[in-house]
């Protein structure tokens, strides 16, 4: 029965993995944050003047959307990521469409849906990348 269970449900698997690492990624962010407070806390405490750089690790996160020229280089880092979305779904779209047109694995009504949801997906990013390449308003 456990084995019969695992077969069917094993693609879960996969969405599993990205929780336990996202919760990874979050403790770590988590603890960095608080070495940091640790830290400025020693330094206030004995009087000294914290480091910039340390100023600037804590406040990075307070920043506003305002200021264009510090946020520069994620923007661009977003829109390449966006490229690469288009590029990753509408590559997905394709192999789902040629797996549901082949009927592969008999399950050709199933790829159909996965294929027409990474097609909405491409497509979305795509505009999002098109109407994006002006950049932000200031």
């Amino acid at each position: 029965m456990p084995d019969h269970i695992f077969w069917q449900f094993w693609w879960l698997i996969f969405p599993l993995g990205w929780f336990a690492f996202a919760a990874w990624r979050s403790w770590l962010g988590y603890r960095a944050n608080r070495e940091a407070l640790d830290l400025m806390k020693t330094y206030v405490a004995s009087g000294r003047e914290p480091p910039p750089e340390l100023l600037n690790k804590l406040s990075r996160r307070l920043r506003s959307d305002d200021d264009y020229d510090d946020e520069r280089p994620r923007y661009r880092r977003r829109r390449e990521r966006s490229w690469y979305q288009v590029v990753l779904f509408g590559l997905l779209a394709s192999g789902f469409t040629v797996a549901a047109a082949t009927d592969m694995f008999g399950a050709g009504e199933a790829f159909v849906i996965v294929a027409f949801v990474l097609g909405a997906l491409c497509a979305a990013t795509l505009v999002q990348v098109v109407l994006d390449q002006k950049g932000p308003t200031i």
